[in-house]
C-alpha cells in the first residue's frame, strides 16, 4: 500500500514538474516572437479551408487530442487580442476555439476522420493504376513489403495530396448536407402553409355556421309570417297576373247536362 501511494506521489510530482516545464518553454517562446510572426498566424489562420478544423491547428490528421490540446494552447497565445496587435486577431483566435472544440468532440472527429479514410482509399486506388503501368516502381513495391508504400504515404507529396482530396470529400458532404437542409427547410414550408390554409377553411366555415345560426330566429319569424299571411311583396317586386273567373264574352257555353 505505501509502495502504491509513493508511486503516485511520484508520478504526480513528475508530472507537475512536466507542465512547470512546458510553461517555461512557452514563456521563452512568446518573448522571442515578433509581431509580424504573430500577424502572419492570424493571416494563416484566416485563409484555412473552413470545414477542416485540423488545418486551423496546423496539425497532420493522426494528432491525438492530447497533442489537439496542446497546440491549441500555444497557438491561442499566440494571436490571443490582448497579446496581438493584429485586427482580426479576435477573428483568428474564435477560430482557434471552434476548430479544438470540433477535434475534441468524438462525433464530430470521427466524421472528419471518416473523410480522411476516404480520402486516402481514393488516392490508393489512383496509385495503384499508376503502379499498373510502372513496372519497375511495382516490383520495387513487392520485393520491399509495401515499405515504399509506406515511406509514400508519409511523403510530403502525399500529404498535399491528402489534404487536397480532403477538401474535396468535405465540400461535397457540405453541399449535400446544404440541399437536404434546403428541401427540408422547402418541405417544412410546405406542411406549414397547408397547414395555414387548412386553420383558414375552417375558422370560415365555423364563422360562416355562427352567422348561420345568428341568423335562426329571424329565418323562423320570417316564415311564421309568410305562413300567416302570405307571401309579402317587397317594393319594386312585379305581382303575377291573376287568373280571371269571368267569362265577359260568353266565350264559354255550358252544354246541358241530360238528367236520366
Amino acid at each position: 500500500m505505501g509502495e502504491n501511494s509513493g508511486t503516485t506521489s511520484s508520478a504526480k510530482v513528475a508530472l507537475a514538474a512536466s507542465t512547470a516545464d512546458e510553461d517555461q518553454l512557452l514563456k521563452q517562446f512568446f518573448s522571442e516572437v515578433s509581431e509580424v510572426e504573430r500577424d502572419n498566424e492570424v493571416l494563416r489562420i484566416l485563409s484555412c479551408f473552413k470545414l477542416n478544423a485540423f488545418e486551423y491547428l496546423n496539425l497532420p490528421f493522426d494528432s491525438s487530442v492530447d497533442e489537439v490540446k496542446r497546440q491549441y494552447r500555444k497557438l491561442s497565445l499566440l494571436v490571443h487580442p490582448d497579446k496581438c496587435k493584429h485586427p482580426q486577431a479576435k477573428e483568428a483566435f474564435g477560430a482557434l476555439a471552434k476548430a479544438q472544440q470540433l477535434l475534441l468532440d468524438p462525433q464530430e472527429r470521427d466524421y472528419l476522420l471518416n473523410q480522411v479514410n476516404a480520402a486516402k482509399e481514393e488516392l490508393k486506388a489512383i496509385r495503384k493504376k499508376q503502379l499498373k503501368k510502372d513496372t519497375a516502381t511495382k516490383l520495387k513495391s513487392l520485393v520491399d513489403e509495401g515499405k515504399y508504400e509506406q515511406e509514400y504515404e508519409r511523403s510530403e507529396e502525399f500529404q498535399q495530396q491528402l489534404k487536397l482530396k480532403v477538401r474535396e470529400l468535405l465540400t461535397d458532404q457540405e453541399w449535400r448536407r446544404r440541399k437536404m437542409q434546403m428541401r427540408i427547410s422547402e418541405e417544412e414550408g410546405r406542411l406549414k402553409k397547408d397547414e395555414e390554409e387548412t386553420k383558414e377553411m375552417w375558422k370560415r366555415k365555423r364563422e360562416h355556421e355562427e352567422q348561420w345560426e345568428g341568423t335562426r330566429e329571424q329565418r323562423v319569424s320570417s316564415w311564421r309570417d309568410f305562413m300567416k299571411g302570405g307571401k309579402k311583396v317587397k317594393k319594386g317586386e312585379t305581382r303575377p297576373p291573376k287568373l280571371k273567373t269571368e267569362d265577359p264574352n260568353k266565350s264559354y257555353v255550358q252544354r246541358p247536362v241530360k238528367r236520366g
